[in-house]
Order: structure tokens, then sequence, then C-alpha cells
């Protein structure tokens, strides 16, 4: 049976800080729906009613995208290790940029990751859980470190140039604000 919450409590904040792996998920009113996984310790609660993200370089920027135009997102949690549950986070997102002044602010939350490109800050409007019975059990072996290796061999100025190249539309041709 679902349950629905306002906000995160202990129980709900242990859970997430014991996952590996989150998904996010934005649309427009048409085009493509994104959906994409997170790991990498690139997840923060802020607050009880505010969560965030950091974004890794990578070849599309549809969350990016998506939010300038409606600002919805979905994040999900799911225990592939121990207990069974699917927790998921309704919200309302803003983009900050490296070249924004609230950048440092936010980044102190998370490491210093080569290619960090974004951070997304979730306001919660619902939390809700759901059973995760029919959910298989994973092994978690370790962080795949070739984005953050691969950012690192093109440096900085490289990067910024693979974004102008790859980043600035998403794949439905929306601005992504960089």
């Amino acid at each position: 049976m679902a349950k629905f919450y306002d906000e995160l409590d202990e129980k709900l904040t242990a859970f997430i800080k014991d996952q590996k792996i989150f998904f996010t998920a934005t649309a427009c009113d048409s085009g493509r729906i994104n959906l994409s996984p997170k790991g990498m310790d690139t997840f923060c609660i802020l607050s009880e009613r505010q969560v965030a993200f950091l974004s890794l370089t990578g070849s599309g920027n549809e969350t990016a995208a998506h939010l300038k135009v409606n600002g919805r997102i979905t994040l999900m949690f799911c225990g592939f290790e121990k207990n069974p549950l699917i927790l998921r986070i309704y919200g309302k997102g803003q983009c900050i940029y490296t070249d924004d002044a609230q950048w440092g602010a936010y980044q102190q939350h998370f490491p210093n990751l080569a290619g960090a490109r974004q951070i997304f800050v979730i306001d919660i409007e619902s939390i809700q859980t759901s059973c995760g019975f029919a959910v298989p059990f994973y092994e978690f072996k370790g962080d795949r470190d070739a984005l953050v290796r691969w950012a690192e061999q093109k440096g900085e100025e490289g990067v910024r140039q693979y974004w102008q190249d790859n980043n600035i539309q998403s794949i439905d041709g929306l601005s992504t604000g960089m």
C-alpha cells in the first residue's frame, strides 16, 4: 500500500542515504520523457523539504531543459540490497550552473568531481513510498570512474567546449540554459 508524506523524516532519510543509485524523470508537454540513473555520491538532503543532486557532464542535458520549461521532476530510490521499498520524491526543480553566484553554496555539499556541470535543487511537493516487493536484489560492487576520468583528461576548457557542442540544447531542441 502506497503512503504519502509531506517531508522527509529520519526513516526516509536513512533509506535514501543507504542507496547507491537513484533515478530522475522529467518531461515537457510534448517531446521525449527523460529518465536517467544517477550515482557516485551525487545526491544530498538539504532539509526535510529540499534535496539536490550534482549533474556531471553527459551526452545530453534533458533535465535542465525540462526544468526550464515547467520545473517538474520525480526522483526514485529503490531498495535493491536490504528491505524492499520504493521511494519517490515529487517536486519542482531549479538548475544552478557553475557560473551562478549560488554555485559555491550548493557545491560544498558534494565531492569535487571533474566535469561537474549543474546542481539541481528540488523543493519537495510530496513523497510516496510503496512496497518494492517485486524489485530484485542487486549487489553494489562499486562506482564507475569512467566519466570523471574522461572529464579529467579533457580538462576544464575541453569540458566547457563539450558543453557548447553537446549540452546547450535538448534532443528535442529546447534550451538547457547553458
